[in-house]
């Protein structure tokens, strides 16, 4: 004997309807707040980034620290970004050329050098600027000028410079960048260790200061300003604080909330409305 299907009753089908209604609409609304919740978390951290970025270029604003305040710094934190002017002698045999810098989207090197401060015994690492690399022999390096004598430097407190993924060690190139500077007393630089290279890919001030054995202060650099000189720019880069991600971010999941609520409006009530009248002809 068979057996006949029996169409689902009225009742139990507008059940099942309400049933699917509540689950979406559920659904919807986790997604709506979990969207609406991290753009919001986004806009907020923007807005942390631009505090910081108003704080940074207060701090370049403020008046130069001489070197007697310079030396008296004991949490580097609180004077980044600061200008500072100090007096006393390169090191230039200790010059150091960090590999693959940009500057205006050019490669090239930073180039740095440890400063003896007059009247102390403290050296600080001084990011003197940048040089373009040689296309065609990449162990060749531009020539630098490094001044002679007592000089005066002016830079910007900065952390020690950001590291770069390092695959492998450079071959060190034929001949030194440069040498020291005349008038120097013999034994106040360092010599550099046996077989370092100028060339590198990152410098770690600590394993520095051993190699050179240099009273190098290594929680702190400085980044040299002023008008481009001895062969080097000083264009330097705004610190990267990513406040345009920030607002991008925010921009997709707010967008992505409108879709939820959109999409949701249409399948919930739009699209069950238009159903009966395709039917009905």
């Amino acid at each position: 004997m068979r057996e006949t299907l029996r169409p689902a009753s009225p009742s139990l089908s507008k059940s099942r309807r309400r049933g699917r209604f509540w689950i979406v609409t559920l659904a919807a609304l986790l997604t709506l707040a979990a969207t609406v919740s991290l753009g919001r978390w986004q806009l907020s951290r923007a807005a942390q980034k631009e505090a910081l970025q108003a704080e940074i270029e207060a701090q370049r604003q403020r008046p130069a620290l001489d070197q007697e305040a310079f030396l008296a710094i004991d949490k580097p934190a609180d004077a980044l970004h600061r200008p500072v002017h100090l007096r006393g002698l390169w090191l230039a045999d200790q010059t150091v050329y960090l590999d693959n810098r940009q500057m205006h989207g050019v490669p090239g090197f930073y180039v740095l050098t440890p400063f003896a401060l007059e009247g102390s015994e403290q050296t600080v690492m001084i990011q003197r600027g940048w040089v373009q690399r040689n296309f065609n022999d990449r162990a060749q390096l531009m020539p630098v000028e490094t001044p002679a004598g007592l000089v005066e430097v002016t830079g910007r407190i900065a952390p020690p410079p950001a590291h770069l993924l390092e695959l492998g060690k450079p071959a060190a190139p034929a001949s030194a960048p440069a040498s020291a500077p005349e008038g120097t007393p013999a034994g106040e630089a360092a010599q550099p260790a046996v077989g370092s290279s100028p060339i590198r890919q990152n410098l770690d001030l600590e394993a520095f200061r051993s190699e050179t054995r240099l009273p190098l202060r290594t929680d702190l650099t400085l980044q040299q300003i002023g008008a481009a000189s001895e062969g080097l720019q000083r264009d330097w880069p705004a610190p990267a604080l990513g406040v345009d991600k920030h607002y991008g971010y925010a921009f997709q999941w707010f967008g992505l909330a409108a879709l939820v609520v959109i999409l949701y409006v249409w399948f919930q009530f739009i699209a069950p409305r238009r159903k009966p009248r395709h039917g009905e002809r």
